[in-house]
């Protein structure tokens, strides 16, 4: 379906669609876009993360203008906005368990690429663009956890800044540069605060660009089968829009309650004491959606090697078009791709708790293990299922696999 459908009433309208066909841009390749008619829930995670992305621009937005990014200020000026701004702790609270509500929208959205296999061919560059999003997100979300100075915040900064010294020949030049001297200080902080700003707008950019590359072969479904007709699809609006608010609104409940009920639940108590670069914490831990990649850092006794592993974990995600040799998308149709995905999932979840845990004794063990299982899962596992795996019958169409029962 083309823009062309769309068809202006008024005289303006007329004038204004001849030289800026936008609403039929947005009538063709939105409202009236063709989607396959047995799409589920998982598949609202795309308008959830777009919806989020925007509500951490615009709160991030308003919180930069009563911010103060100096190394004597910062704590106070979080402070000053917690008790003196007008809905200051609103915002605040928003913004800050909006990223972990971001991360969990996320994580389900890669996880259910990887269990339908929406990576495959012709979405390989639909899912490249998806994990340069990912790597974006990462980075603005580290560069704001520094922002509030405190002891957590500071203390994260110098351990994940000063691994970057172990990079051979460039290592110091560019930890130096991230501090703007030679400790974490004020020139870091300013740094990072803008940065933090810069990074969401090209998060956006990217989006635009995924979006772009989604409508060019269009969506994958749960069949994992190619649209071949009409009768496969549906119109975007106002079939997938009401299950689209439908879901956001579910997760906007959680959200909610998150911030009125538990809003420093997922934070850390250290972090309400302003930073001081005499005193380390007992135990430093990041954000828990970066858990998963400090185990694996810290799984490796070498400090190059581990900095090298926790790059490679993030890095060999965009290699996964590549080393899924199986024909088949969906592991609906793939017994057991499907078993090994389960064991992925468990993996990432422990890995995230071993994340948390003090590296010492058996956790360190546990963590290695891990580690190397995650690897190996991509690198072994994904390869040799398509030559030792007896998928199961495929239906001939969606339509099919929307009419006919599926088998257990």
């Amino acid at each position: 379906m083309s823009g062309q459908t769309y068809r202006p009433q008024s005289r303006f309208m007329k004038w204004f669609e001849a030289r800026l066909p936008i609403v039929g841009f947005v009538y063709s390749d939105f409202l009236n876009y063709p989607t396959p008619r047995n799409l589920n829930y998982w598949w609202a995670y795309g308008g959830i993360l777009t919806f989020m992305l925007v509500a951490q621009i615009v709160t991030g937005v308003v919180l930069a203008m009563h911010y103060t990014p100096t190394a004597t200020a910062a704590f106070d000026s979080v402070e000053h906005i917690m008790r003196d701004v007008n809905y200051g702790w609103l915002l605040r609270y928003l913004h800050a368990n909006g990223g972990s509500m971001f991360f969990l929208a996320v994580y389900i959205h890669m996880f259910r690429g990887l269990y339908y296999g929406s990576y495959k061919d012709p979405r390989e560059v639909l899912w490249i663009l998806g994990v340069i999003i990912y790597l974006l997100m990462m980075a603005t979300a580290f560069m704001g956890y520094v922002l509030p100075w405190g002891q957590m915040s500071f203390w994260a900064a110098t351990v994940i800044t000063n691994l970057f010294t172990a990079i051979p020949l460039v290592g110091k030049s560019i930890t130096q540069w991230l501090w703007g001297g030679y400790a974490v200080d004020n020139p870091t902080l300013v740094r990072f605060f803008s940065l933090h700003y810069l990074l969401p707008f090209m998060i956006f950019g990217v989006v635009i660009l995924h979006i772009w590359a989604l409508h060019v072969p269009g969506n994958n479904n749960p069949a994992g089968i190619d649209v071949k007709s009409d009768k496969d699809t549906l119109p975007f609006h106002p079939y997938m829009t009401v299950k689209d608010n439908f879901a956001l609104v579910c997760f906007l409940i959680l959200f909610a309650w998150l911030v009125f009920y538990i809003p420093n639940y997922l934070g850390h108590s250290d972090n309400y004491i302003p930073a001081n670069p005499l005193q380390t914490p007992p135990h430093i831990v990041p954000e828990w959606y970066l858990l998963p990649f400090y185990a694996i850092l810290r799984a490796i006794p070498h400090k190059l090697l581990g900095v090298i592993a926790l790059f490679a974990s993030i890095g060999v995600l965009v290699f996964v078009p590549w080393l899924d040799t199986s024909k088949v998308r969906s592991a609906r149709f793939r017994p057991l791709y499907k078993q090994f995905f389960w064991i992925l999932v468990i993996c990432c979840i422990g890995l995230g708790y071993l994340g948390s845990k003090p590296p010492e004794g058996g956790y360190v063990i546990a963590a290695r293990i891990l580690t190397a299982y995650y690897f190996f899962h991509f690198l072994v596992i994904l390869p040799l299922l398509g030559y030792v795996e007896k998928p199961r019958p495929l239906p001939a169409s969606i339509t099919e696999a929307v009419l006919k029962p599926r088998k257990a």
